[in-house]
Parts: C-alpha cells; structure tokens; sequence
C-alpha cells in the first residue's frame, strides 16, 4: 500500500470533532441541570472517582491488550531508538512541559488566572508531559511509515517504565508548584489505571494468543473492543465538561488559553525528537516513531489522576481533556510534516 493511500478510521480522524461536540453537551447538560448532577461528583473511593474510574479503565484496558512484553527481548539489536525515546520522554519533555506551563499561566496570564488557579492549570499540564502515549502512537507511526515491530517494543519499555517513573516525576514537578500532593492518591491512582489494567491486558493477550492464535487475537478479538473504548472516551469528556460548564460559560477563552503551550510543547518535543535522530543517524521508520511517541500523550492516564487528585471540576483536569482536544489535528500536522522529511 502507498504511503498516500494510508488513512486512519473515521473515529480517530474525525477525534476534535467527536471531542468538540462532547464539550458542547457536557456544557449544556452542566448549565441546566448541574445541580441535579452533583452526586457523580461525590461517588468516590479514597478520592477515586467511581463513575469516571470505571469509565477511563474502558478506556485503557483495550489499549493495554496491544502491549506485547515479549518484544522487549529484541532491544538490544537496535539500542539508539530505544535511547532516544526514553531519553526524551523522561529526561526532557516532561521538565519542558512544566517550564511552558509555567511561563505561561502565571506570567503571560497573570493577569486573567489567580496564582492559586495557575498551579492547578500548570499540574494538568505536568501529568500530560509525564505520560508517554501508548495507543494513538500506533497510528501515527503507521501514517508515517514507521517501523511497527520497534514501536511496539518503544511504547512497551515506556509502559513498564511508567510503573515506577511517573509517580516521582509527578511528584516532583508539582512539588515545585507548591500545591500539596497526596502521594497514596497518586500512588493509587497509578495502580488502579496503569499496574491493574497492564496486568489484565498481558495475561488476556497471552492466554488468547495461544488458545486462538495471533491473527484471530488481532483481528477479531481487538476490534471488538474499539467501540467501547470510543464511548467511554465520549462518555468522560461529557461528564468532565458537565461541571465544568459554568467555569467555562464564565471565561469561553479559557480552552484557547490552555491549549497555547499545549501545542508548543508537542511541537517542541517533535523537533527534539525528530533532529536528535537524525543525529543518531537512525533510519526513518524508527526516527518517526520516536518523533510521534516524544509528541503524542497518554491522556487517559492523565485525565484519571488529575480527577484523582484534584476533583471533576479542577483546572487541571481541564488541561487534561484540552489536551484530547488539541492532540489530533497537531499530530497530523507532525504527520505530514514527517513525510515532507522523509529520507
């Protein structure tokens, strides 16, 4: 198949719209019947919100059975791709998120958001920044040629590495912003959407690979998992702008706001990405790859903590969906722009 006849499903192509028109109906149904709504927000279990844990555990689980821990053993071949991705997933874009959400919440805004609001809008950014991507990066390295066994193997070492990187990351970049953690929170939340849904997604893909076999895992077993994740994803965002409304009603710029250093920090890290590969003189298939996983997030896991920790109605939970919003049409800008590069 041609490289210009690659296309992506309906579904992911179409991500900001289906987003967009979640945040229009979260905002109307919190505008007219938030009150009556308000219980959700109190269903919770050592600060875990019950309805939204359930409904982001949809989300990753499916994600989770793609993740083939095996591939791990192949790292060696090829190390400097490996090196690249953690390089700049754990050594640079999170500590850059934080430094652009920080120059831009409490100095180019702080005239329109309270300091108290700006640590919260600078914390949804720092739990975007520290969660690597582990599904949509499947797609993007498609779209750009990449080489689909090392992506696997990338977004795999990512996945185990998240287990122990995240929490002291997120701790510490927070930290800094002065707004308390709650680190068994934190700690419980990484548990309940990373360590608990990775573990089930690995013992499913192993036991069904080999009662079924591979091509029947991948291509009847899977698929049957994509419309829930998609409604679950809907599901969330409606329920995350359902109180958020009137925040939003109040100031509608709020979304542009935080969306600005969003999209910097994904093309920033892009271009880090993308140059120190052709640094490496890695070939095109893996410097894409690693360019797309660098830019790409793991929003769900972001979206769960941030709730976690701050509430249904926090700022940075807000950062956190935006970054749903935003995330879609600035990957496929980096898209086109790696095949503009390809070499």
């Amino acid at each position: 198949m041609s490289d210009q006849k690659k296309q992506i499903g309906v579904f992911e192509k179409y991500l900001t719209l289906w987003v967009a028109l979640c945040i229009a109906a979260g905002i109307t149904i919190g505008h007219f019947a938030g009150d009556s709504i308000g219980f959700l927000s109190q269903m919770e279990i050592y600060r875990v919100n019950i309805p939204v844990a359930i409904l982001i555990w949809l989300m990753i689980y499916p994600m989770m059975l793609q993740i083939d821990f095996s591939s791990i053993k192949n790292v060696g071949e090829r190390p400097k791709g490996i090196i690249l991705t953690l390089v700049v997933n754990w050594l640079i874009k999170p500590f850059t998120m934080a430094f652009f959400a920080w120059i831009f919440f409490t100095k180019i805004y702080a005239a329109i958001i309270s300091p108290e609001q700006a640590g919260e809008y600078i914390a949804g950014a720092i739990l975007l920044g520290a969660a690597p991507c582990t599904a949509m990066v499947f797609v993007w390295s498609y779209l750009v040629n990449g080489d689909p066994n090392y992506t696997l193997v990338q977004v795999s070492i990512n996945d185990l590495i998240v287990l122990v990187a995240f929490v002291p990351i997120v701790g510490l970049l927070i930290g800094i912003t002065d707004i308390k953690i709650p680190y068994e929170t934190l700690i419980a939340s990484v548990v309940v959407f990373v360590v608990i849904p990775l573990l089930a997604g690995y013992i499913t893909n192993r036991s069904l690979i080999k009662k079924r076999g591979e091509e029947w895992f991948k291509n009847h077993f899977l698929p049957k998992f994509k419309p829930v994740s998609i409604l679950a994803l809907l599901t969330t965002l409606v329920l995350l702008f359902a109180f958020q409304g009137n925040t939003i009603i109040e100031k509608p710029l709020i979304i542009l706001l935080v969306a600005i250093p969003l999209v910097i920090q994904t093309y920033f890290i892009f271009f880090i990405a993308w140059f120190g590969g052709r640094f490496l003189k890695l070939s095109h298939p893996v410097c894409a790859s690693a360019a797309m996983i660098g830019a790409s997030n793991f929003f769900e896991l972001a979206v769960a903590v941030a709730i976690a920790l701050f509430g249904l109605q926090s700022p940075a939970a807000m950062v956190t969906v935006v970054g749903v919003l935003v995330e879609v049409p600035v990957m496929l800008s980096l898209v086109a722009l790696a095949n503009r590069w390809r070499y």
